[in-house]
């Protein structure tokens, strides 16, 4: 690469990435690219136009219910466990607050140097998530269908232990990670409305607050169905799906 400086021009700069992104940017790189420094690193970044393939028409849905406890849950039963993410999360949260107490300048610098390892760390964690559900349902030619939690922080209250964890959860990081993804691959994604999703049975349908036991827990007071509370969820969701798939392509 080639970039302007202060002492002029410099040209034939190396610069170093995986196979694969050498391998896209020689195929799809368009306009400009920006070199940014970032904790003693310098990055090229890169914009790339890659074609999207022709969505396929989906043979069914795989619903995906997003939480705190279970990061993502599918309506085949597949859950990815949040714990570790969350323990990580408190253990920098306590760190912080501690490293902030001290106003020292040793304190300071090491703030610094870790303020961006937790969101790399759950942004490393959303990715693996993210294809993991996408490559499930590209092989099993599924679509893919997900909560709309738009605007989710301003309609739940919650106590203050509870709004720092819900502040600090990435769900939109994942959809997006889900979604684009999805879209390399051709495979469909719709978002549905949650409402009630955690609270409905997906074996009679019937809506009762009563049937949630506990996060874990759902027990149907109408037909006596019960399941894992995140995979009823998510099975409400895959359904929502396909209707709601089924109503927007009736044309």
């Amino acid at each position: 690469m080639s970039i302007w400086s202060v002492a002029g021009r410099l040209k034939n700069l190396r610069f170093t990435a995986s196979a694969q992104q050498l391998k896209t940017l020689s195929a799809h790189r368009r306009g400009e690219s920006d070199l940014t420094y970032r904790d003693g690193m310098w990055f090229l970044i890169a914009t790339c136009e890659v074609p999207a393939p022709h969505v396929k028409d989906p043979a069914a849905f795989l619903g995906v219910d997003l939480g705190i406890v279970n990061l993502a849950t599918t309506s085949d039963g597949t859950r990815h466990c949040g714990k570790a993410l969350n323990a990580v999360r408190h253990r920098r949260r306590e760190l912080r607050r501690r490293l902030q107490s001290k106003r020292t300048k040793s304190a300071k610098r090491l703030l610094k140097r870790r303020r961006r390892k937790e969101a790399r760390f759950a942004a490393n964690t959303n990715h693996v998530i993210a294809k993991q559900i996408v490559t499930e349902a590209e092989r099993t030619g599924s679509g893919i269908a997900l909560e709309d939690l738009q605007g989710i922080r301003d309609r739940v209250r919650l106590r203050k232990p509870q709004r720092v964890t819900l502040h600090s959860w990435s769900f939109h990081q994942l959809g997006s990670f889900i979604g684009y993804k999805a879209a390399r691959a051709g495979v469909a994604v719709i978002h549905v409305d949650p409402a009630f999703t955690s609270q409905q049975c997906s074996s009679c349908g019937q809506v009762d607050r009563r049937n949630r036991l506990d996060q874990a827990s759902f027990s149907c007071t109408s037909c006596g169905f019960a399941e894992h509370a995140d995979v009823n969820a998510a099975r409400n969701i895959a359904a929502r799906g396909e209707t709601g798939w089924a109503v927007s392509h009736a044309a």
